[in-house]
């Protein structure tokens, strides 16, 4: 058997985020937080977009 056909288990801030539950929370709670995760959303887009500046940069140096 092979380490790679083990299941993963999902862990970290985002599992522990999907698990929590959201009928305790307020309204204007849950739009704050919707506001949130919208922006981590852009910044993350916003690094992915970078990185694959980067990495394009890179192949074409070592393809040249």
């Amino acid at each position: 058997m092979d380490f790679d056909d083990l299941p993963t288990k999902k862990t970290g801030p985002l599992t522990d985020l999907e698990k929590e539950d959201l009928s305790t929370i307020s309204v204007d709670e849950l739009q704050e937080r919707i506001e949130r995760l919208s922006a981590e959303i852009e910044r993350t887009k916003t690094e992915v977009s970078a990185k694959s500046v980067s990495r394009s940069a890179a192949e074409a140096f070592f393809k040249s």
